[in-house]
């Protein structure tokens, strides 16, 4: 089972990025998407490296945002793209069929192309508008999830969904009654005080209707 909480990391330097990683882990984080963008190589390949070594000692999914070849460089337990990457069909082939591969989602049609591809798990977005992300998807809602999910449901595919994009504490319930899985958050984890308080009570929301 996949855990519900993903954090997708931040920071414009190596060094912010391995705190702020490193605070996710240590306040109960088992999930981490390192994202890091307009980088040199030399620069992601030395971030992947210090984040797969920390993911490795608390035992947590280490997946890489967009670079495949990063991924299988550092054996990454897999990779997330997004909808201009990396075809998930390609992916697959390069990565085999051991690795986590998450692709990104903005419609329907999106998640059941993906489906067919072999992807493994939908980032489905944006829940409301973020600063987090450039160049946004249109905005989904809650109604929006809501009637994904229903076609989904319908025409029987079962894929892990996260709700992505802007989501606070409060937004949890009533997006966990549209039917995803799990969310994918970024800001919310960063910018707190209270790492450990928080990631405890997203956790509590998350996994209030599993049955263990």
């Amino acid at each position: 089972m996949y855990n519900k909480l993903q954090y997708i990391s931040q920071g414009e330097t190596i060094e912010e990025q391995l705190r702020n990683i490193h605070q996710a882990l240590d306040a109960g984080c088992e999930w981490v998407q390192m994202r890091f963008k307009n980088q040199t190589d030399k620069n992601r390949f030395a971030l992947a490296e210090a984040v797969k070594l920390l993911c490795d000692e608390y035992q947590a999914v280490f997946i890489v945002n967009d670079d495949l070849h990063l991924a299988k460089q550092i054996d990454a337990d897999g990779v997330h793209l997004g909808l201009t990457d990396t075809k998930i069909e390609e992916a697959r082939a390069f990565l085999g069929s051991s690795k986590i591969i998450g692709g990104t989602a903005n419609t329907f049609e999106d998640i059941q192309d993906h489906v067919k591809n072999g992807c493994d798990y939908i980032g489905l977005g944006p829940f409301r508008f973020t600063v987090t992300k450039e160049k946004l998807s249109p905005i989904l809602g809650l109604s929006g999830y809501f009637e994904i999910l229903q076609k989904l449901k319908k025409i029987k595919i079962e894929i892990p969904v996260y709700a992505i994009g802007g989501i606070t504490l409060r937004d949890i319930n009533p997006l966990m009654d549209t039917g995803i899985y799990g969310i994918a958050v970024s800001g919310i984890i960063t910018e707190s005080d209270e790492k450990e308080k928080l990631i405890q009570q997203l956790k509590e929301k998350l996994y209030a209707n599993v049955i263990v």
